[in-house]
């Protein structure tokens, strides 16, 4: 086993905020080289009626784009977030506990990974454990989500 650094933390800890996607018109695309893949069955006769086909597929229409940042989010909406806790160390980590709360200006929500499970989790080398939280929004005002990891090391701290 290789020894750990005491203040080298073994669990890797990302919150992605899940949002929808928006639909986006773009322009026919333009390609003037010769070979990009619509030049080359733009530049066939028409006769071939199979290639004429691909390449109007291959115009684009509308695209999906994710947000560039995160938004705002209104009362009645859902907030929807990725929580995935990772170990990236050499040695399993036992006992992991993983807490997540919603704190808003007068309460805290506890939207915890783990509310059923009852037993303690270890993860392998390499292993993740992973979930997807969801809170409607009921009260107006700045909301944080506060993340906490639990975990013993090999050493048993």
């Amino acid at each position: 086993m290789d020894p750990i650094e005491p203040d080298a933390h073994l669990l890797a800890l990302k919150v992605m905020r899940l949002m929808r996607p928006t639909l986006v018109e773009l322009g026919p695309v333009v390609s003037c080289e010769h070979k990009d893949l619509v030049q080359r069955f733009s530049s066939k006769p028409h006769s071939d009626v199979f290639s004429g086909i691909i390449a109007e597929t291959l115009s684009a229409g509308q695209v999906l784009l994710l947000p560039q940042s995160f938004g705002n989010i209104y009362l009645g909406e859902t907030f929807s977030s990725y929580i995935c806790v990772h170990n990236c160390s050499p040695q399993p980590v036992e006992c992991i506990n993983v807490k997540t709360d919603l704190q808003s200006n007068s309460t805290r929500i506890n939207l915890s990974l783990q509310k059923n499970n009852k037993s303690a989790i270890i993860l392998a080398p390499g292993e993740t454990i992973d979930d997807v939280i969801r809170y409607e929004v009921k009260e107006i005002g700045t909301h944080i989500l506060v993340c906490e990891v639990n975990y013993t090391s090999p050493a048993g701290n």
